[in-house]
């Protein structure tokens, strides 16, 4: 008997055991296929999907790219050295005006706190482009912007291939858009180089780390809009968020 009793102890220990085991695995049933890594890296469901830390990052540096952009755009619109810089310029105002109205709504949404200024680099980059004057500013304001929305660009593409939140993955799909229009623009200037590009020599956007999972309703941060009397031409590049409108034509029968 005493030893019955001690086996039946012990497989109940073991039972016990297991049960603890795998009752976190159990807990996460509803991410089948999720990566344990990418779980215990701040993911938080939402009832539009997880929401990663990697989307996180994703949302605050769509703000910020607004933060110091619009301005940036502001300004050239504003000294218009060349027709191409002031068509460049419109479109930033244009395109970041929309998209941080868009990404201020998926925050709130997401109950996540956004940034009301630009980073310290993002600061230094507004001021080298107030300090420069002539064709040395056409060349900074055409490379530091075309490497900032080239680095963002990357990001984009692998959020939108990877995020499973449906707002996340709706806000890359019009920032996608946003982007490539910007970087069409500032090409079109004549002023990028290309070859500092491919080197890796241009400096490079700013990294933020991304808030801590939501915790309750956080109210949207204040909108961010171009001062003075700028007037522009251009549209943002999406009407209906998660639309994606190429302008091709319709197939023919």
């Amino acid at each position: 008997m005493r030893r019955i009793n001690g086996t039946t102890l012990i497989i109940g220990a073991l039972t016990a055991t297991l049960v603890a085991l795998a009752f976190p695995v159990w807990s996460y049933a509803d991410r089948a296929g999720t990566p344990r890594a990418n779980l215990a890296a701040g993911t938080v469901p939402t009832r539009w999907g997880p929401l990663s830390a990697a989307d996180r990052d994703f949302v605050v540096r769509v703000r910020l790219a607004g933060l110091w952009e619009l301005p940036a755009g502001q300004q050239a619109v504003e000294r218009a050295p060349t027709e191409a810089i002031r068509t460049a310029g419109d479109h930033l105002v244009v395109g970041h005006t929309d998209l941080d109205r868009r990404v201020r709504e998926v925050a709130a949404q997401l109950g996540m706190e956004l940034p009301n200024q630009p980073t310290e680099q993002q600061r230094a980059w507004l001021q080298q482009l107030t300090d420069a004057t002539g064709v040395q500013y056409q060349k900074d304001f055409a490379n530091l912007l075309r490497v900032a929305h080239g680095k963002v660009f990357a990001l984009i593409a692998q959020v939108r291939d990877t995020t499973r939140n449906t707002l996340v993955r709706q806000l890359a799909t019009d920032a996608n858009q946003t982007v490539l229009d910007h970087i069409t623009v500032l090409e079109n200037t004549g002023m990028v180089d290309f070859d500092a590009i491919a080197n890796g020599a241009a400096t490079t956007t700013a990294s933020p780390t991304g808030p801590p999972p939501p915790d309750g309703p956080v109210p949207p941060a204040p909108a961010v809009t171009a001062d003075g009397d700028i007037s522009t031409t251009s549209r943002p590049s999406a009407t209906v968020p998660g639309v994606v409108n190429t302008d091709r034509a319709e197939p023919q029968n």
